[in-house]
């Protein structure tokens, strides 16, 4: 099986620093849509994994949050996409919870629920949090510079191997048009 794991602000979507809130504050990043029908086209399963405090902190609840995904899922769709599963950790980042990024929870369930090694599975995200929780379970990380992408980049400390992309579509375009890794 051939799987991605992406974040989703600053990936996905264009990220805000008073947190997405609401459907209406997600706006998808241009080619991310289409990025991602590309990774189905060619037979990945696109997992999302998200770190959501927004919940824990009270800005939104649930039903906010399911609304925001449904609204990621259906412009996906529209653009011949699919995203195959949701991780998230809604505690705030004071929790002492497992799953919040860096720590490595979220990975460790796609693991489980994919019954999968991710040795060299692709995890892309914005921030150095996403990186380190990937490859702590031995994924390829991928940065990209949307985001907060640029400025994860310029503090340095990115885990060895991890590879630099504009956007989430030249990471896939790069991904591609290499051989395929495949998921144990």
């Amino acid at each position: 099986m051939k799987l991605i794991i992406l974040d989703r602000d600053g990936v996905i979507n264009f990220d805000s620093a008073q947190f997405i809130k609401s459907p209406a504050e997600w706006k998808p990043i241009p080619g991310s849509p289409e990025a991602i029908a590309k990774l189905n086209q060619a037979g990945y399963r696109v997992v999302v994994a998200t770190n959501q405090s927004g919940v824990g902190r009270g800005l939104f609840d649930m039903d906010t949050l399911n609304a925001i995904h449904d609204k990621m899922h259906k412009t996906v769709t529209a653009a011949g996409g699919r995203i195959d599963a949701i991780f998230y950790c809604p505690h705030a980042a004071d929790s002492d919870c497992a799953c919040r990024k860096p720590k490595p929870g979220m990975f460790q369930r796609i693991a489980g629920v994919y019954n999968v090694d991710l040795e060299g599975v692709p995890t892309v995200g914005d921030s150095l949090r996403d990186l380190v929780a990937g490859t702590s379970q031995g994924c390829a990380p991928y940065l990209v510079l949307t985001g907060k992408g640029e400025k994860t980049q310029a503090d340095g400390g990115l885990p060895e191997g991890t590879q630099v992309f504009p956007d989430l579509a030249a990471a896939v375009d790069h991904l591609l048009a290499a051989p395929p890794r495949t998921a144990r």
